[in-house]
């Protein structure tokens, strides 16, 4: 959706390059529970790879980014702005790693759920 286009047009004015992390199917499905992800994760891939502002797309299995944080090691974890520094449950892996966060994109007033809850037909109709 549009804002997942604005987060990560501002993610990339963050710096040079700009690699994102798509969780997988089944780390989506842990996340967002039954029904989810609405796409497969190599369809979320490339629609984000197309994206101009993306260099590369990673799919990671695990629950956050901390072990693509480790490997990666990034000077910059640009996170929305539904997060605060604080909140990240990364947060001490980029401390212990130096990479500054950056809380980019407009205010989170679009959701995949508010989406789908408007495609799908009302039970009480």
């Amino acid at each position: 959706h549009v804002g997942h286009v604005r987060y990560l047009q501002a993610a990339r004015a963050e710096g040079d390059v700009l690699v994102v992390g798509i969780n997988s199917d089944a780390s989506t499905r842990k996340l967002k529970g039954e029904g989810r992800p609405v796409l497969t994760e190599r369809a979320r891939a490339a629609l984000v790879a197309a994206l101009a502002a993306v260099n590369y797309v990673v799919i990671f299995d695990e629950l956050d980014v901390k072990p693509l944080l480790n490997e990666l090691q990034p000077d910059i974890h640009a996170k929305g702005t539904d997060y605060t520094p604080e909140m990240l449950p990364e947060r001490d892996v980029a401390q212990r790693l130096g990479i500054r966060i950056a809380i980019v994109g407009d205010p989170k007033h679009h959701s995949t759920r508010d989406i789908l809850a408007r495609l799908r037909p009302r039970r009480d109709a």
